[in-house]
């Protein structure tokens, strides 16, 4: 169980899309996609939950709380490149 909440980094926007969310910045050509379905929405990223906290609170049976650990990577991911930032 981690602590750690997330913002998108400066220059970055998310938005929902069918598969997940899409990420991209202002000042580049980059596109990173998140396939978390209806699990995470753009206002995680607000920096008021965990994904722990998130994933608890928002989800409608216990089949999400397996991809929690894939989804720490995947964010951990984002993180290095800068796209989001981890507070």
């Amino acid at each position: 169980m981690s602590n750690t909440r997330y913002k998108l980094a400066r220059g970055a926007q998310v938005r929902q899309e069918d598969f997940g969310l899409l990420f991209y910045r202002m000042n580049g050509p980059r596109l990173y996609f998140i396939s978390s379905g209806d699990l995470l929405t753009p206002e995680f990223f607000e920096g008021v939950m965990t994904l722990d906290e998130w994933v608890a609170q928002n989800s409608q049976n216990n089949a999400y709380e397996g991809r929690v650990l894939e989804l720490e990577k995947i964010l951990s991911q984002l993180s290095e490149k800068k796209v989001i930032i981890e507070c």
